[in-house]
């Protein structure tokens, strides 16, 4: 886990669930739930988002950058503390959230790759109770991710942090950036330069920052033109060619599954039957015996 330390922050409990452990560079995701209390902290290094998952609605005091909120969160409600602003936090009932700690010098890199603007002046609003669909929608992916301990692979969830990384700049920033937008997918030239590194690496730890920088474009941009250009996103893309190529070895080599379960890129055997499955609809070793 390559996530920078933080200040001390006082809680009285460990995280249900938490990524700590499965390697996700520059954002943290845990699953908390634990009975009324209380917590304060300063997270210099990180910015943070909490995600009720609450049943029913949990009383909570908050404060944070010099003000209060006083009110009832439920399933779906959301807080954000920037980087930097100390906070303290009451709840009276059970409470049950995800907490998701984004690096603040990822998202200055982004600002400075996806929005080119200069990070030095970013300043992200701390935000009380709020209603947002798209955090929600990447919150309860990332959350599917930990539970089922990072299925869609690393590329997924580094498409995930890129995407939640432009849309807290473009939603919560002090001044709104503007977002370039490029239309048409990418050049032939490009593409079939991305395909073929995909097809040569499909055993290794492919990163999006790896595909991007081929083309020396920032992760955001290029996971978008990507998906134009073939209709599916890089994450999705590399999970079928490794798919295909274990369909390929099946039938072609006496090799164990779980051999071919790592020359595909896959980190176990049964990592790649519930890959195989999903696209196929029958196990790895019924498709050999076919």
């Amino acid at each position: 886990m390559k996530t920078p330390a933080t200040d001390q922050t006082e809680t009285t409990c460990l995280p249900i669930l938490s990524s700590q452990a499965q390697g996700w560079e520059n954002i943290l995701v845990e699953q908390f739930q634990h009975p009324t209390g209380e917590a304060r902290g300063d997270y210099s290094n990180e910015h943070v988002i909490y995600l009720s998952l609450a049943r029913r609605p949990v009383r909570l005091l908050q404060i944070q950058g010099g003000k209060t909120h006083a009110g009832l969160y439920g399933k779906g409600d959301i807080s954000i503390t920037p980087a930097m602003t100390p906070f303290f936090a009451r709840w009276d009932g059970d409470d049950h959230y995800l907490q998701i700690r984004i690096a603040s010098r990822f998202i200055q890199s982004v600002a400075r790759e996806t929005l080119d603007r200069n990070p030095d002046s970013l300043e992200l609003i701390p935000e009380f109770r709020t209603r947002d669909p798209h955090i929600e929608s990447i919150g309860m992916l990332l959350l599917s991710e930990l539970k089922h301990e990072n299925l869609g692979g690393r590329l997924y969830i580094e498409s995930l942090t890129n995407v939640l990384a432009v849309h807290l700049l473009r939603q919560y920033a002090a001044a709104k950036p503007r977002l370039a937008i490029y239309e048409g997918g990418l050049p032939e030239r490009q593409l079939l330069q991305v395909l073929e590194y995909i097809n040569e690496h499909l055993n290794q730890d492919i990163k999006l920052a790896d595909l991007a920088a081929l083309l020396g474009m920032s992760q955001f941009h290029f996971s978008h033109l990507f998906k134009q250009a073939i209709g599916t996103a890089p994450y999705q893309y590399l999970l079928q060619q490794r798919v295909e190529r274990a369909k390929q070895l099946l039938k072609q080599t006496d090799q164990s599954i779980m051999d071919i379960a790592f020359l595909c890129g896959f980190s176990s055997h049964s990592h790649l039957s519930k890959q195989f499955r999903q696209f196929t609809g029958i196990t790895p070793k019924a498709y050999r015996a076919n």
